[in-house]
């Protein structure tokens, strides 16, 4: 090099591109290990607001209701899962008292999970009359599998004038008149059941066989005081290549009409 010029040799140029480069690997690290963290706890969080809010919708949903039922006897024109022996096609498929897990399913799949009735209001909130009994509106929860989802759809008995609930549709068959199915809860892999009488019983329909008709003959939903239901949530937060918030909630309801 000539006497009076500045610069770099080639071995310190590529020191300063290897510090450059390995300082800069560390930074983007660091970067990326907080944002998957920091969306890590975010999906946390999500998944506890998505539990207590489902914990308050079940327990005021189901918590008032007049009982549990095995089918809905209100036509629903929208039915996910039609019972196969009525060719209507306007009643879900009858589901028992079995306690047990049921999983989401895949997508396009609808599970029921369980119906019941509470009984018909009108805009004041007062109970509808039919003679010396209140109307009822019908329920149906179901597992969504394209949404990985808990929904409610509403039956409103057409029967009761005043009734201020309105019956609900899917989503894609949603109107001012007919508002989508609530969705109750997301993100969910499964949900664990279990329903007793209000003494602690555990009632499972599958409890007793009876060998003369060949079917099961054990205690039903007519029965059912206490509904137990285990929520199990499994979300897959930005950046991470798996479902990494996986927790569950247990929720137990004492029907107050039963």
């Amino acid at each position: 090099m000539k006497k009076g010029q500045n610069g770099f040799t080639i071995p310190e140029l590529l020191v300063v591109i290897i510090l450059a480069a390995f300082f800069s690997t560390l930074i983007m690290t660091f970067a990326f290990n907080y944002w998957r963290d920091g969306f890590l706890l975010q999906s946390d969080e999500d998944t506890l607001t998505t539990r207590l809010d489902a914990g308050d919708i079940l327990r005021e949903e189901i918590g008032t209701s007049s009982g549990m039922i095995i089918q809905n006897s209100i036509a629903d024109n929208h039915t996910l899962v039609p019972d196969p022996n009525i060719g209507s096609n306007l009643f879900w498929i009858p589901i028992h008292a079995i306690p047990g897990n049921k999983p989401v399913g895949s997508a396009g799949r609808i599970t029921p999970l369980v119906y019941f009735r509470r009984y018909s209001t009108d805009a004041s909130k007062n109970f509808i009359m039919n003679g010396a009994q209140p109307y009822e509106d019908e329920y149906i929860l179901y597992l969504d599998g394209s949404s990985k989802s808990l929904k409610q759809r509403v039956l409103a008995n057409p029967s009761a004038t005043g009734n201020r609930t309105l019956t609900s549709c899917p989503a894609s068959a949603a109107s001012p008149t007919c508002p989508a199915d609530k969705t109750i809860a997301t993100d969910l892999a499964s949900i664990d059941t279990r329903y007793f009488s209000r003494t602690g019983n555990l009632i499972d329909y599958t409890s007793i066989f009876d060998t003369n008709t060949n079917s099961y003959a054990g205690p039903d939903f007519t029965v059912v005081e206490v509904v137990e239901m285990t929520l199990n949530i499994s979300a897959k937060p930005t950046f991470q290549k798996t479902n990494a918030t996986s927790n569950s909630t247990i929720i137990r309801i004492a029907l107050r009409n039963s």
